[in-house]
């Protein structure tokens, strides 16, 4: 398989050219989710060494989906308190997947000002080789760069720890780094990942992320000071009040920009008080307008939560390799082979191309009247799909809610999407 992937993907074996040891499709999940224990993830998911789930992979390609993973998490009879913490980490997914939903590529762009002091101009454009190397001469920062880069995986902490160090230490542009984890990680989502480097640099949050030697050592161990060239000189030794006086120059809030953010973010939501377009009669809707559909099946829609199995399972499937995407958006191999490894799976034709293209020649090879996909967050997708319906008709079909709110949720903190989400969360817990 590997050989075949080189071959089929030059320009992502040039990137990476080898494949994760995580392995996709949706028994790799299921299996992944077997392993799963709420209660010890609540107690040691900062921990490099933790009870983490690892299904940041499986739930980005929707090979599980969220409200699966909730219903799996009521079936397991277990008190609200211990698994509360799981439970808010899949709302953080769903609150960064409504966010995505309501800028679309406006996520690569700063939400809010940052508020380290320095203006936005003053950050590089461009990764130093010795980050994208892991030469760096700091242990913890070289070794979370080799596992990105070897595994397509990395601890959250770890992620955490990385991009603080890239922004901050380095001063370098928070999209630098996004796009530096997306070529490499297999669980690569836009919306989790661009929007935790803004919370990082304090473009989506209230203050910048530091942390210091003490939290290394407290949440991985002192295996990286003790092996570090740079023990004697760490630059993250000291207070955090040390460390933010020597990153940051202290500002004044500007309440009336803070207040402008605020009443951006709240004029443009939707008048769908989920954001994502759920439809509870699209089943009907879809059948009553094709007679014989194209299933379309994307990248957020690899596994069962994706509606059209039910819907339409002895229609012909299709997934196409974006080539051009794969290339603008320097795509590493092991995130591909994690995508193919999970196609294996599904019954399913796979072409590689320009998929507007690809899907009009099969549709007409199969006589279909129309095509049927799974509703997309990626605006990338959105596009493909009003290019497909300038031919043929397209009816999106909507996964199930994790959550279903009653108001607008407020998006422009988790804290305030969480107080609305939480009780009718609880809610469904106490009633099961």
């Amino acid at each position: 398989m590997l050989q075949y992937l080189r071959q089929e993907f030059p320009a992502a074996a040039a990137i990476d050219g080898q494949l994760s040891p995580v392995i996709g499709g949706r028994k790799a999940a299921e299996l992944a989710l077997r392993r799963v224990d709420p209660l010890a993830y609540g107690r040691s998911r900062n921990f490099l060494k933790g009870a983490v789930t690892q299904l940041s992979p499986y739930i980005r390609h929707g090979l599980l989906g969220l409200a699966e993973l909730k219903q799996w998490l009521i079936d397991q009879k277990r008190p609200w308190r211990d698994q509360e913490k799981l439970i808010s980490e899949l709302a953080w997914r769903d609150f960064w997947q409504r966010v995505w939903q309501q800028f679309g590529n406006g996520i690569w762009q700063n939400i809010e000002e940052l508020k380290t002091g320095y203006s936005a101009e003053s950050y590089s454009d461009s990764l130093p080789l010795d980050l994208r190397n892991g030469e760096t001469k700091l242990a913890c920062i070289d070794a979370f760069q080799r596992q990105l880069v070897n595994t397509g995986w990395l601890h959250n902490h770890a992620r955490l720890w990385l991009a603080a160090y890239v922004v901050h230490w380095r001063r370098l542009r928070w999209q630098i780094g996004a796009r530096w984890f997306l070529q490499h990680l297999i669980d690569a989502d836009p919306a989790s990942n661009n929007l935790s480097w803004q919370w990082v640099a304090s473009c989506f949050s209230a203050k910048p992320y530091v942390f210091n030697r003490a939290n290394l050592e407290k949440y991985a161990g002192d295996s990286f000071c003790r092996s570090c060239a740079m023990v004697n000189s760490c630059p993250f030794d000291g207070s955090y009040e040390q460390i933010q006086e020597q990153l940051f120059i202290p500002i004044q809030p500007n309440l009336d920009k803070l207040n402008a953010n605020k009443l951006q973010v709240k004029s443009s939501n939707s008048t769908n008080h989920n954001s994502i377009n759920y439809n509870s009669t699209i089943y009907s809707l879809s059948k009553e307008k094709l007679a014989k559909p194209l299933l379309w099946i994307h990248q957020e829609s690899l596994g069962p939560a994706n509606p059209l199995w039910r819907a339409w399972p002895q229609a012909p499937g299709l997934f196409v390799f974006d080539r051009g995407c794969i290339e603008h958006g320097q795509i590493g191999l092991k995130r591909l082979g994690f995508i193919y490894e999970s196609l294996l799976e599904l019954p399913l034709v796979l072409r590689n191309g320009d998929p507007v293209v690809e899907i009009q020649a099969f549709a007409k090879r199969c006589g279909c009247d129309g095509v049927l996909t799974q509703a997309p967050l990626d605006p990338h997708l959105k596009r493909i799909i009003a290019a497909l319906q300038q031919q043929l008709p397209v009816v999106e079909v909507a996964c199930e809610p994790f959550v279903d709110l009653p108001s607008p949720p407020q998006l422009q903190r988790f804290t305030k999407f969480w107080k609305l989400a939480e009780p009718l969360l609880r809610e469904q817990f106490i009633n099961e």
